[in-house]
Order: structure tokens, then sequence, then C-alpha cells
């Protein structure tokens, strides 16, 4: 059984049925998810996956570069299966979590000119957009951000 988050790109662990299960419901979500939310469809589910299995699957899946991972206005870190074609950036409404890629080559290029620049190597870099998306705009009332 394929327990990849894509395609072409497979985790290099141990697969165990919990991180199998883990990775079916990440690869089920069409948005960012939570850990907890996350386990809560695992539970609801019937698979037997503890929460600190899900946390620490989500985390070897990040060191590994294999989701994208956004922050919610709570801190709190939200997680998407990476593409096999490399991170992406991600728009992402505040109010509902639906999220979009959106074009960054000109981030890429600016993290390639500041790592020439300084000498440094392995640089890695965080781009967070968050707004409304128009289905929020029209059905919600505006709350105080």
């Amino acid at each position: 059984m394929d327990t990849s988050p894509t395609r072409n790109h497979a985790p290099s662990w141990r697969s165990t049925r919990q991180r199998a299960a883990v990775l079916r419901a990440l690869r089920d979500r069409a948005d960012f998810v939570s850990a907890t939310d996350l386990h809560a469809t695992l539970s609801a589910d019937g698979a037997a996956v503890g929460l600190t299995t899900v946390y620490r699957t989500l985390r070897a899946l990040e060191r590994t570069g294999h989701v994208d991972v956004v922050r919610e206005r709570t801190g709190e870190r939200l997680y998407r299966p990476r593409p096999a074609d490399g991170h992406r950036h991600y728009l992402v409404c505040r109010r509902c979590g639906h999220s979009r890629p959106v074009d960054a080559e000109s981030v890429e290029r600016w993290a390639e000119t500041v790592a020439t620049s300084t000498g440094f190597a392995e640089v890695e870099h965080t781009l967070e957009l968050t707004g409304v998306c128009r289905p929020c705009q029209s059905d919600a009332p505006r709350s105080p951000e």
C-alpha cells in the first residue's frame, strides 16, 4: 500500500498501520488541517491512532519535506501534503481555513539571492499569507481582527 503523501515521494521511515492512517487522512483533506482535527477525523472513522502519534507523524513529514505548514492565528500549526514538485505558498482564509496556492516565484528568487549574497547554504523560508475568501466576505458579518 502506498503511504506517501504524494505519489512520487515516499517518506523514509518504517511504515506502521497508524502512520498509514494519518497519511491517508491527511491526503483526504482539501485544505490545511491541525493535528487535533486530523486526530478527531481518525477517531470518528474508528482508527486507533493516538494524538501523540499524529503529532509525531506530522513532525516527521515536516522534517522530511513531505508537508507544507502554516500557522493559524492562535499559533497552531496546520498541515497539508506537499505536491511532488516542491513546496508551495498559500493564501489561507482566516475565517473558514480554505486555502489556495499562490505564485511566489519572486519569493523563491529572493531567497536564493539572499542565500548567495550571504554565503549561507540550505536556506529555508516561510511565507504566510492570510485573508478572507470571497464566500466568507459575503456570508459572515465582519468580526474584529
